[in-house]
């Protein structure tokens, strides 16, 4: 997946792709200690443009915040040095993947004397999901695995470590022939895909949960619930149970790397007609549209990366990086 990547941006400075390495006895990696994001940049008529970038560096530096982690960037700086790795790549669009984590010093569970890094990835990814899903859809399973509730883990924090409940799940849904799996609360009502959020279509009301079900508030999640509402469906946000999901006229999924994916069934049950429904499409069309930069209304969404950062601020990223 990484051929095409060049470079990386590591603590301040734009390195080659194979010299980013972190030490073996790095705490992130003995105990998943760091957080991260998931962004996306399509190609526009007006060049390179990152989704919502803002929206996901508020959420990094929160998720940062939450488990203590103290970034040394600003959002500008960070910002800067998203549009710097893009250009530097020289990719129309890619996936972003911005980390921070405890480095090398001690493994005992607090890290607070661990270095803390600060990296960015860039790789062309088309869909999360294999073959055509944003037009056949997904075939999904309900996993025997229970989303972690937010009494145990913060699930509103992109943590590294969380994501082994979505590993365990994910594994056993794809071994069994399953393009995903359908992780649910400790209620037993919806949570979420391994790395998605739901919905669901029923009477052209569209249906979705919130935090309350143990769910990551998705970037992409609140983009689609403001694109339905200004195409002019109802949304309505609440636990969701899976006999009202079997029941439903249409379901997709949402998320950075999945986008906006159609599910034509869940087990052997297909939804609705087993195949994209109106409501999804007209969500992707709209969806589409947006993130290409083909509707003015939604224009503040995009930060196009050769307006972002100049070379001053990719100089900018690393002094700041060697007065840490």
């Amino acid at each position: 997946m990484f051929e095409q990547s060049r470079y990386v941006w590591q603590d301040g400075a734009l390195i080659p792709w194979s010299d980013a390495t972190i030490h073996v006895s790095s705490h992130a990696l003995h105990y998943g200690t760091g957080v991260f994001e998931g962004i996306r940049c399509y190609a526009t008529d007006e060049g390179p443009a990152i989704f919502r970038l803002d929206a996901h560096l508020e959420r990094w530096l929160a998720s940062a915040d939450v488990y203590g982690i103290r970034m040394r960037y600003s959002k500008q700086e960070l910002a800067d040095a998203i549009c710097a790795t893009i250009r530097q790549n020289g990719f129309d669009g890619c996936y972003v993947r911005p980390i921070c984590y405890y480095g090398s010093h001690s493994l005992g569970l607090i890290p607070d004397r661990c270095p803390i890094g600060v990296s960015i990835l860039a790789w062309p990814w088309k869909n999360l999901h294999s073959g055509d899903p944003l037009t056949k859809g997904v075939h999904i399973t309900v996993s025997r695995w229970t989303k972690f509730h937010s009494s145990m883990m913060p699930t509103t924090a992109k943590a590294c470590g969380q994501y082994l409940n979505s590993i365990i799940a994910l594994r056993e849904a794809a071994g069994a022939g399953f393009d995903e799996a359908l992780l649910l609360d400790r209620e037993g009502t919806i949570a979420e895909g391994s790395g998605e959020n739901l919905f669901f279509v029923k009477d052209n009301v569209i249906y979705t949960n919130d935090e309350r079900n143990s769910i990551l508030l998705g970037v992409t999640r609140d983009s689609v619930i403001t694109l339905a509402r200004d195409l002019g469906f109802e949304v309505r946000v609440g636990a969701m149970t899976v006999d009202a999901l079997l029941a439903a006229d249409e379901a997709f999924f949402t998320g950075t790397a999945a986008e906006v994916a159609p599910i034509r069934a869940v087990d052997h049950k297909p939804i609705g007609a087993g195949v994209r429904g109106p409501a999804t499409e007209a969500i992707q069309k709209a969806f589409f549209a947006a993130v290409t930069g083909r509707v003015n209304r939604y224009r503040d969404w995009l930060t196009y990366v050769a307006a972002k950062a100049a070379p001053a601020a990719e100089h900018r990223t690393n002094t700041a990086a060697s007065a840490d």
